[in-house]
């Protein structure tokens, strides 16, 4: 049975504010009657991260920090994004827990389910088969934190709670050309193109996987919502519950960038997961639901691109 929590006049801390999701969480928290905590910490540290803690004794945390990428830097880097994303919930959930914390939400990723997990994902899902080779580390260093989680509220009695959102997009998003997930690579690569007037732009895969987005200002929404409201052990999925394939995404950033030229898809880069669409029924019955549409959604995150950064030769 979940036991609702108030956020009025309570110290919350975002962990990881400085990232998308982060950023977002404390635009959204400032709607809410509560002292919002930031810190710069290498959360790896185990004894600045629990000394921090012990020291401002927040009444929350969202556990928004974490190394994140695409394929590419999974691939390339899967030591650190196994190493970092290990130490940081650890020291984290460990910590708060050290501190007395009433309430805290790990935020995880769909990339925990299996590869072939049976559509759309519902939650009882996780640990059912095969990871999908080219993000396992990262997916591996998430369920670790969900059972983290889990065994420290059945042990101890703690509050503490999972969210795993689908693909995230919005403003604040990493552009990098290698590093970077599908959405702000597809924006950097198309508006480079245009820039540059170039006749096509190559697209990694063959662009039939389907993939479902969510909107970080409603992603936060929901860890609100949660953190007032969900106190199950049970991971929550949080989704739109639309998806559209790699193709369809691309040309539909193409339409809102006016990019004229051809798309071409090169079928010898990784595909990843051929679909991840995720249940979020169990989310929906509490009464929580998105409100933004992707290709609204898209063209806010397009114009906050062409304002606030730098075109790159990334075609």
């Amino acid at each position: 049975m979940s036991k609702s929590f108030s956020l009025q006049n309570k110290k919350v801390w975002v962990a990881g504010h400085k990232g998308m999701v982060g950023r977002a969480a404390v635009r959204r928290l400032q709607q809410e009657n509560c002292d919002i905590l930031t810190a710069d910490l290498d959360l790896r540290v185990q004894a600045d991260t629990q000394n921090w803690l012990a020291a401002h004794k927040p009444d929350a945390v969202i556990l928004a920090a974490a190394k994140v990428g695409g394929i590419a830097a999974n691939s390339t880097y899967p030591a650190e994004f196994l190493y970092d994303n290990l130490m940081i919930e650890s020291n984290v959930i460990d910590g708060a827990y050290k501190a007395g914390v009433e309430k805290l939400l790990f935020l995880g990723s769909s990339c925990i389910y299996p590869r072939a997990a049976a559509q759309p994902i519902t939650e009882d899902a996780l640990l059912t088969g095969s990871l999908e080779a080219t993000n396992e580390p990262y997916a591996v260093a998430k369920i670790a934190g969900i059972k983290m989680c889990q065994a420290y509220q059945s042990q101890y009695g703690c509050n503490f709670i999972s969210a795993m959102p689908c693909n995230l997009y919005g403003p604040d998003d990493t552009y990098h050309a290698e590093n970077s997930h599908v959405i702000p690579a597809l924006i950097m690569k198309i508006c480079a193109a245009k820039e540059a007037r170039k006749d096509h732009v190559e697209i990694w895969g063959t662009g039939t996987p389907l993939r479902e987005f969510l909107y970080v200002d409603d992603l936060v929404d929901a860890l609100v919502f949660l953190l007032q409201s969900y106190s199950e052990e049970e991971h929550i999925n949080v989704g739109s519950g639309a998806e559209i394939s790699i193709a369809g995404l691309a040309h539909m950033i193409a339409s809102i960038t006016g990019y004229k030229g051809e798309l071409v898809f090169n079928a010898d880069k990784a595909d990843g997961t051929p679909r991840k669409l995720m249940d979020s029924g169990k989310l929906a019955a509490l009464g929580w639901q998105p409100q933004t549409l992707l290709k609204e959604g898209l063209e806010k995150v397009i114009a906050d691109y062409l304002q606030n950064h730098e075109v790159l030769n990334a075609a």
